[in-house]
């Protein structure tokens, strides 16, 4: 569909309840859970063909997790250091991510379109800028990629000296969504059908 008869399609009404920010400041997980839930629905209701979402460590207020536990400032705990305690805290804190990114996953394959689900309509793209935090090494970054068509069911993980780029990866993205490009930043790669 061009993108001028997408924007005077008509969209759907919805009676989701108008989303509130978590009363504590220490609602870092509620917060995240809360945008997961509002992407879901931008793209439920085709209110949008992007959502980027930002999880910002250093501007993060405290939160509190599963165990109960609070922590004043998420990004403290990404300079660990070796402080065994702070450790298990990101652990937790990024195994909640994770579960949190499933139910997300989830929810997006119970919508049924018309040609699929909609997370086979949809590419999600979830990553961090840094594979260490603690030293802030950006080699090797954790990248999880799901829906939009692609072949899953993979783990691959890349030798840090010989590694193949990211941006690949980015290239055969932008053509799946029909941008003719052979290239993202530095490298390229023609993606074969």
């Amino acid at each position: 569909m061009e993108q001028q008869e997408w924007e005077r399609k008509p969209k759907p009404q919805t009676d989701v309840q108008i989303p509130t920010d978590p009363p504590t400041k220490y609602g870092y997980i509620e917060r995240l859970g809360l945008m997961f839930r509002m992407a879901r629905l931008a793209l439920e209701t085709d209110s949008t063909r992007l959502i980027t979402l930002l999880i910002a460590s250093a501007s993060t207020p405290g939160l509190t997790l599963p165990s109960g536990k609070e922590y004043p400032w998420y990004h403290g705990l990404t300079h660990r250091g070796k402080d065994e305690g702070k450790l298990t805290l990101l652990e937790e804190t990024e195994i909640e991510h994770m579960r949190m990114l499933g139910e997300l996953l989830g929810s997006l394959d119970s919508v049924e379109e018309e040609d699929g689900s909609l997370l086979d309509n949809t590419m999600t793209l979830y990553g961090s800028n840094l594979s260490d935090a603690n030293i802030h090494d950006t080699r090797n970054l954790p990248i999880i990629l799901a829906g939009g068509g692609f072949r899953y069911g993979r783990h691959l993980a890349y030798d840090l000296e010989n590694n193949t780029p990211l941006c690949n990866l980015y290239v055969s993205m932008l053509q799946r969504l029909g941008v003719e490009t052979d290239r993202f930043g530095e490298r390229f790669r023609l993606v074969t059908p």
